[in-house]
C-alpha cells in the first residue's frame, strides 16, 4: 500500500488526528459519565470526516495517477462498444 501513498497525504493525517482527539473526549466522557460532552467529542469526530474530505477536494489529498484514469477511459470505451455491439 506504502507504493501507492494510501493515507499518506495531509488530508488523511488531518482528519485522522481530529478524530483522535474526538474519540479521546468520547472516552473520557464515558468515564466521567457526562453525556454533553461524550456528544462534542461525537461532533469532533463527524467534523474530522468533514475536515478531511473539505482538504482533499482542496487539492490536498491523494492526486489522480494519470495511468489508471487513461485505464478507466479505455474500460469504458470498450463496454459502451459491447453495448453497441449487442444492441445493433
Amino acid at each position: 500500500m506504502s507504493a501507492a501513498s494510501h493515507g499518506h497525504t495531509v488530508a488523511a493525517w488531518t482528519g485522522s488526528a481530529i478524530a483522535f482527539v474526538g474519540f479521546c473526549i468520547s472516552g473520557a466522557a464515558m468515564i466521567m459519565a457526562s453525556v454533553p460532552i461524550f456528544w462534542a467529542g461525537v461532533v469532533v469526530i463527524v467534523a474530522a470526516g468533514v475536515v478531511g474530505k473539505a482538504m482533499a477536494m482542496a487539492g490536498m489529498g491523494k492526486q489522480p495517477n494519470p495511468a489508471v484514469e487513461a485505464l478507466k477511459a479505455e474500460a469504458r470505451e470498450a463496454r459502451r462498444a459491447e453495448a453497441q455491439a449487442a444492441t445493433a
